[in-house]
């Protein structure tokens, strides 16, 4: 098993705090083990040297091992420039980071939006976002009527697509259209420089019809990544035998509970959908779990 370390940055009052002076010091001590992926937040967007000053910072960690940029939801729903609006990723003043990272053929891993339900009333809870949206509210859209809508932010996701088809991009969770695979489907065909990955979306797939499901993975075998977005932020040194010997027990109770879903026709549970498994081939498994990340992040 290999990993992705995916640089957080989060802005607060006093800068934006990030997580990848940690990483660069895990991949310099195992190499073979972890990867990295840098990150970009528009904080300071209005600022006339934005662009350069980024892709400066990009060179620098592209440099130090970066294979992937990494962008979040806050475009379009959470950072916003000096007039006070929400900065969507298709942004004219991003468009030189773009064209940086595609002449470096640096893809981008975009978390932009997030599922429907975040615009819909959390009355449900066997809706398989209750548990998230319930403990983070500030991504509830719909108790925030200021961020801008579901349609809003994946048009200007679509329009970033369509404006730079030599970048290479992951949409991750499924390019916050899990609830309909379909959906997922018609933007890879229509962009093929796109791929997907359902990190913390089984649940949405789950409660869909587990042939439907199946026919996307064999259909689109070759641009779609397992991904988990299983994450501690709590350094090894300061967790007690037994929180180790926890955390492994639920990491494996966890891999185990996907791979039943992808792998068996077994019944499944996850996040409240239940259902049936996929039993998808060795051959659709293994790009699904290993052959299309080390393709697209060229480990080979």
């Amino acid at each position: 098993m290999q990993a992705l370390l995916v640089d957080v940055a989060i802005a607060d009052s006093v800068g934006v705090n990030r997580s990848w002076d940690n990483y660069v010091t895990h991949a310099k001590a195992q190499p073979d083990l972890f990867s990295l992926c840098s990150s970009l937040i528009a904080v300071g967007i209005d600022t006339p040297d934005f662009a350069n000053s980024q892709i400066d910072r990009l060179k620098k960690e592209i440099a130090q091992g970066a294979r992937m940029v990494k962008v979040w939801k806050n475009f379009g729903m959470v950072t916003k420039d000096a007039s006070g609006t929400f900065i969507q990723i298709d942004d004219a003043r991003l468009q030189p980071i773009w064209d940086f990272l595609s002449k470096q053929n640096i893809p981008v891993m975009a978390h932009i939006g997030e599922p429907v339900q975040a615009w819909r009333p959390l009355d449900d809870k066997n809706n398989p976002h209750f548990g998230y949206y319930s403990d983070h509210p500030e991504y509830h859209a719909y108790k925030h009527p200021e961020i801008p809508s579901y349609e809003t932010i994946i048009t200007a996701r679509d329009n970033w697509i369509a404006s730079n088809p030599d970048l290479r991009i992951l949409c991750a969770h499924m390019g916050s259209m899990s609830h309909d695979v379909e959906m997922v489907a018609e933007r890879l065909d229509k962009y093929p420089n796109i791929y997907v990955e359902p990190a913390a979306r089984f649940g949405d797939l789950v409660g869909q019809d587990s042939e439907k499901v199946k026919a996307f993975f064999e259909k689109y075998q070759n641009r779609i990544m397992f991904g988990t977005d299983y994450g501690t932020s709590s350094p090894q040194e300061e967790k007690s035998k037994e929180d180790l010997t926890s955390e492994e027990y639920n990491l494996q109770e966890n891999y185990q509970r996907l791979w039943t879903y992808v792998a068996t026709k077994d019944s499944v549970a996850e996040r409240g959908q239940k259902n049936i498994g996929l039993g998808l081939s060795k051959e659709v498994l293994n790009k699904f779990y290993y052959q299309n990340a080390v393709d697209f992040l060229k480990l080979q």
